[in-house]
């Protein structure tokens, strides 16, 4: 039984160790206390990596005109893509990497010419409906939202010290009482109203 750590069985496969640490996560690896039992390990790599893309079998002879979506032939199966999961601490070009580590490119470059060359052309729509004011930036939806929100509770918190003594006046009470009540009120009408709801996402 040969044993590595993550970081040999790493090298010995060519890719990063942040990519065998995702073997590891996934149950892809036989573990034998902190080292990798290779043997078993290359067996289980072999089964799940080959399932993961399916490539077409050879002999296809519809053939592909330009623009069209490719075709499989009968008793072919179509390349199955799982889509990567991206960490919170990788940029989106490491996790295409890490993707592409663990299950080979999935597209010949044609076919990943363009799929590159309608992302960018959906990126150049998003920045051209952005800066014609027809698209709005969550981050600051978000943030004006929540400014409003805080300045009404300002507002509300405040009213009950700015109407109180004249509502005295006029009904002929004490200002400090009338003052209080309102207070108590007015908190438990802000408390209600609770804080402002962020989701932007249409209703289905």
């Amino acid at each position: 039984m040969e044993l590595l750590k993550q970081a040999g069985f790493a090298t010995l496969h060519n890719v990063s160790r942040k990519t065998v640490t995702v073997w590891k996560d996934r149950g892809w690896l036989v573990m034998q206390g902190d080292m990798v039992d290779v043997e078993a390990s290359n067996a289980l790599l072999k089964k799940y990596r080959s399932a993961a893309v399916t490539q077409p079998e050879a002999g296809n002879s519809l053939g592909n005109t330009a623009g069209n979506k490719p075709t499989a032939a009968p008793g072919n199966k179509p390349a199955v893509i799982v889509r990567p999961e991206q960490a919170d601490d990788e940029t989106s070009e490491e996790a295409a990497g890490r993707y592409i580590d663990a299950h080979g490119a999935p597209w010949d470059r044609d076919e990943a010419r363009r799929i590159k060359e309608n992302y960018l052309a959906l990126l150049n729509q998003l920045d051209y409906e952005e800066k014609s004011g027809k698209l709005v930036d969550l981050a600051v939806a978000e943030s004006v939202l929540f400014d409003q929100a805080r300045a009404a509770r300002d507002a509300w918190m405040n009213w009950p010290s700015r109407v109180g003594p004249l509502l005295a006046a006029d009904f002929g009470l004490e200002a400090d009482r009338v003052t209080e009540a309102l207070t108590t009120y007015v908190h438990k009408h802000v408390a209600d109203l609770g804080e402002p709801n962020a989701d932007f996402r249409p209703e289905s």
